[in-house]
């Protein structure tokens, strides 16, 4: 089932926004400084092209690693979280004119608010 949803969620604005978010990585990954940011959005842009059978879930960190990833957390969200935010609201919009794309609609809400925070999250399987 999980094959299916992933197949359909392609279709469903799935492809189009896992290059959205390859394109902030490599956009990131023309400096030294951006490698960071650029790390972060190459593993969720994999996670938007291939969602079903895994979850987003709270990385374990101290009060240090919360300082640093609010600052970068802030700085993503200024430089490219608010226009790929942007086309996950408008992906989700769109899927949810149908009933059957409801279960899109809600992915793309998920990854939307993950747009502006990413730091501090960790992709995880769903175990069965």
């Amino acid at each position: 089932m999980r094959l299916i949803g992933n197949i359909v969620w392609l279709i469903f604005g799935g492809l189009y926004m896992g290059l959205a978010w390859w394109l902030a990585a490599l956009l990131c990954a023309l400096s030294i400084v951006g490698i960071p940011w650029a790390i972060a959005a190459f593993r969720i842009g994999a996670f938007s092209f291939w969602p079903f059978g895994r979850r987003i879930a709270d990385k374990p960190g101290g009060a240090m690693a919360a300082t640093f990833g609010a600052l970068g957390n802030l700085v993503w969200a200024l430089l490219f979280g608010w226009w790929l935010a942007l086309g996950h609201l408008l992906s989700a919009a769109l899927c949810a004119i149908t009933i059957i794309g409801i279960p899109f609609a809600l992915q793309h809400i998920k990854l939307a608010g993950l747009s502006f925070l990413p730091y501090g999250k960790d992709i995880v399987p769903i175990m069965p």
